[in-house]
C-alpha cells in the first residue's frame, strides 16, 4: 500500500502534469494567435512556455528521476577515454579503404552477373 504522502505526491504530478499540458497548449495557441506580431517576439514567447513546461514538469517524481539519469550519463561520459586525433584519422581511413575495397568488389559481381545473366538469355557479347 502506499503511504499517504506518496499518494499526494502522485496526486500533485498528476495537477503539475496537467498544468503542463494546459500551459504547452495554451503556448502552441498563443504562437498563432498572435500570428500578426513579430517572429522574434512569438518564437520568445515560445521558449518562455517552453521554460515554464519544463520547470513544471522538473518538480515531477519523473522529472526528478530524468535528471538524475542525465548527471548520472553526464559522469559516465567523463569517464570515456577518447582517441586521440592521430587514432580517430587511422580508423576513418581504414574504413574509407574498406567501403573503397567492398564497393569495386560489388561492382566486379555486377559486371560478372550482368555478362553471366546475358549469355544464359542470348544478350550478350
Amino acid at each position: 500500500m502506499k503511504s499517504s504522502a506518496q499518494a499526494r505526491g502522485s496526486s500533485l504530478d498528476v495537477v503539475k502534469w496537467i498544468v503542463a499540458i494546459a500551459l504547452g497548449v495554451g503556448g502552441i495557441a498563443g504562437f498563432y494567435y498572435f500570428g500578426d506580431q513579430p517572429l522574434l517576439y512569438r518564437v520568445g514567447g515560445l521558449l518562455a512556455v517552453v521554460a515554464a513546461v519544463t520547470a513544471v514538469l522538473a518538480t515531477t517524481a519523473k522529472g526528478q528521476a530524468l535528471w538524475a539519469f542525465a548527471q548520472g550519463a553526464k559522469q559516465e561520459v567523463r569517464k570515456v577515454i577518447w582517441p586521440t586525433r592521430q587514432e580517430t584519422l587511422q580508423t576513418t581511413l581504414i574504413v574509407a579503404a574498406v567501403v573503397i575495397l567492398v564497393a569495386v568488389f560489388l561492382w566486379l559481381m555486377d559486371l560478372l552477373l550482368l555478362w553471366l545473366v546475358g549469355m544464359v538469355t542470348g544478350h550478350g557479347g
